[in-house]
């Protein structure tokens, strides 16, 4: 698996191994973020995600944090965020 580098209001994070308790938050025309999307990525049945990961901070400290993220068939993951740490 390649690793996954994220920038994210300046923080700088990778993603260290899978995601995990992933559930759906919103999907289609529920996404606040949908013309973006689309304008930047192309169009795709949008989907926002949640699930728990483990990342890699910029100073070398490994977290698990709650991480956030839209995705879309064909496309991919786009615009991962931590939302919040969790240890």
């Amino acid at each position: 698996m390649r690793a996954q580098v994220c920038y994210d209001a300046l923080v700088y994070f990778e993603l260290v191994g899978e995601i995990s308790a992933i559930e759906v938050i919103a999907e289609g025309s529920g996404i606040r973020q949908l013309s973006s999307l689309r304008e930047v990525y192309g169009p795709g049945h949008w989907r926002k995600l949640k699930g728990t990961g483990r990342v890699r901070l910029a100073d070398g400290r490994i977290c698990l944090a709650e991480l956030h993220w839209y995705e879309a068939h064909g496309i991919g993951r786009k615009r991962l965020k931590i939302k919040r740490f969790l240890d």
